[in-house]
């Protein structure tokens, strides 16, 4: 999970409560769902937190919550804008697989030692979480007294380009260097252009924003030596490109909520595409319908209509009762800010191809409650999360314990003492049982075991993925469960052999005959990996799997791309063929870079019903 370090002493004056001990203080982090997990070498707290909370990324954004918490803020707080002063001109030169920006002026912030460090740790947290690493969303913050505007296109303010250049076209000094380089030369020499040199390197033109002096940010890699924000910096100028606009322009709400507290004034920025005209941020509101009777039946308690709004407010949120019951077409609505500067503002979900989740219906009659969510919670996307916000401001810990009203008699499923069965035999076949993560990634699955996905060999098919992942390593459901083990080898090369793993787990892979459009399993994988692991290794454990439940087994010879041809059979159990045995293949064993033979096998569960 990840962290975030936070200085108690600093959150304690944010939060203006400097009288709590460290100890309620970790109590009352937990009760918001951030787990203390020790301190830092300079005493700071290192808190787990969920990660679908990014606006509690940095100091700022968690004494937000805690002020909630306490009750000394309600509802939901949306800062008031100046009028834009400065345009972000995009130019059709831009790279097309980097096309968005956006961006605001942050005025009179006062950035303390304390504060510039929980600015840069939000971003780089930003970065690793909402951003996949600046491939999705990446962060650019510039003193805006180093930048020099031209005049805008419509002739009022000044205004910055964001354009597509040749990689050796222009120069500029990078962060931490003295020395003039082009965008190929910060790839190829400075030590952060190597670490996100692959997120351009494959663009025919490279994305780099421009003031009136000349090139000072190239992102997603670096900024510019010119534009370094220090603690004398005071106005700042903060820009943001990716590959979604939702994405990018949540993420600078969470930036200028955090920069707010500290005091700042937030400003507009006019962003000019060719064919359309956005003003950011974009901190409009919007709404998710909440029935009272789900509420109720969720967290198991009764409620009045009063404590509702009330536990609403304390978590930040604003709620309206309704009595009729009508809950409209069922989506959320959008509540954009008003027409500022004579540019109409646009809705967030009509700029990005990002769905919004549509609310759940009401039954006619039922209360209801219009919830107003601010524009730095990028987690809300089901009246469920709502209910969740209303429990914790209730507080979980005070939930009376219930039984449940229907008594039955609970049994271990027949599937489970299945598993618990053939987990015993591997177990005494000299396997070490493993519990490995269900989601994996493409290359994973596929590329490093040499599979293609759309071949006929067991394993492949194509994957059930996740439509918004939060990490680029689990972007999909495993189509099988060797890729999981030869995982686990990989990071125990540095520990003795023979090493004989096993799972059972779960496994799934797009299927047009099933009613869910995903065919669902449960596989029996093993690997043994010594100096002398062959075929006839891993044939011996499962024949004697395979008998001690009755079954017949064969293994005729076939072809499989991830073991070694001619040394590899399918499994055939009762006359159906389940799975597949061999030596896994020596690209395989290099791509692992694993030096010792390695034979497996895998094959379906139901195969020993």
């Amino acid at each position: 999970m990840p962290t975030v370090d936070i200085d108690p002493d600093e959150l304690r004056e944010l939060t203006g409560h400097e009288e709590t001990s460290d100890d309620d203080l970790i109590d009352d982090l937990f009760g918001l769902g951030l787990e203390f997990e020790g301190r830092t070498e300079d005493g700071e707290f290192e808190l787990e937190f969920a990660p679908d909370r990014l606006d509690r990324l940095s100091v700022e954004g968690v004494a937000r919550s805690m002020r909630y918490h306490y009750g000394d803020a309600r509802g939901v707080h949306v800062p008031s804008p100046n009028s834009a002063e400065w345009t972000i001109e995009v130019d059709e030169s831009v790279p097309v697989e980097r096309p968005y920006v956006t961006g605001a002026v942050i005025r009179d912030v006062n950035l303390d030692e304390d504060a510039l460090d929980s600015l840069i740790q939000l971003q780089e947290k930003l970065h690793a979480t909402m951003g996949r690493k600046r491939a999705k969303g990446a962060i650019g913050i510039h003193d805006l007294t180093m930048l020099k505007g031209s005049t805008a296109t419509d002739g009022g303010g000044s205004a910055i380009q964001y354009v597509g250049v040749d990689p050796e076209e222009d120069t500029f000094v990078p962060l931490d260097s003295d020395v003039e380089m082009t965008p190929a030369q910060v790839l190829e020499d400075h030590q952060t252009g190597q670490t996100y040199a692959d997120l351009v390197s494959g663009y025919e033109r490279y994305p780099a924003i421009y003031d009136d002096l000349g090139l000072f940010s190239f992102p997603p890699v670096i900024n510019g030596r010119r534009t370094e924000v220090s603690t004398d910096s005071r106005d700042l100028f903060v820009e943001m490109t990716g590959t979604d606009q939702w994405t990018i322009d949540k993420m600078l709400n969470i930036v200028c909520y955090a920069l707010s507290a500290r005091g700042a004034t937030i400003e507009d920025v006019s962003v000019e595409y060719p064919d359309h005209e956005l003003v950011r941020p974009d901190l409009s509101t919007k709404t998710k319908t909440v029935a009272h009777s789900r509420i109720e039946t969720i967290l198991g308690i009764d409620f009045d209509p009063a404590e509702v709004i009330d536990l609403a407010e304390r978590s930040g949120l604003d709620a309206m009762k309704r009595e009729d019951g009508e809950t409209g077409n069922g989506e959320e609505s959008i509540t954009p800010l008003a027409d500022r500067d004579g540019l109409e503002e646009r809705d967030a979900a009509n700029s990005s191809d990002t769905p919004q989740a549509p609310d759940d219906a009401a039954s006619s009659g039922d209360l209801v409650y219009e919830v107003t969510i601010p524009p730095y919670r990028v987690d809300v996307l089901h009246p469920l999360d709502v209910i969740d916000d209303l429990g914790r401001a209730y507080g979980f810990n005070d939930l009376e314990p219930k039984y449940p009203d229907v008594g039955t008699v609970g049994g271990r499923h027949e599937r489970s003492r299945l598993e618990r069965a053939v987990r015993t035999q591997l177990t005494g076949l000299g396997f070490e049982d493993m519990l490995n993560f269900h989601m994996i990634n493409e290359e994973e699955n596929y590329e490093r075991l040499e599979l293609p996905p759309d071949s006929a060999a067991y394993g492949a098919g194509e994957p059930a993925t996740i439509k918004e992942p939060y990490s680029e390593d689990y972007t999909m459901l495993r189509t099988w469960v060797l890729p999981s083990l030869v995982m686990v080898l990989e990071r125990n090369t540095h520990r003795s052999y023979p090493q004989h793993l096993s799972e059972i787990g779960f496994r799934a892979a797009l299927d047009d005959g099933e009613n869910t459009g995903v065919g669902e399993s449960r596989h029996v994988g093993a690997v043994l990996a010594n100096h002398d692991a062959g075929y006839e290794d891993a044939k011996a454990r499962l024949q004697a799997v395979v008998d001690d439940f009755d079954g017949d087994l064969e293994t005729p010879p076939t072809d499989h791309p991830s073991f070694i041809s001619g040394r590899t059979a399918a499994i055939v159990v009762d006359g159906e063929e389940v799975g597949v045995i061999g030596e896994v293949h020596p690209k395989v064993l290099v791509e692992h870079d694993l030096e010792v033979p390695v034979a497996a096998f895998e094959f379906d569960l139901e195969a020993l019903r």
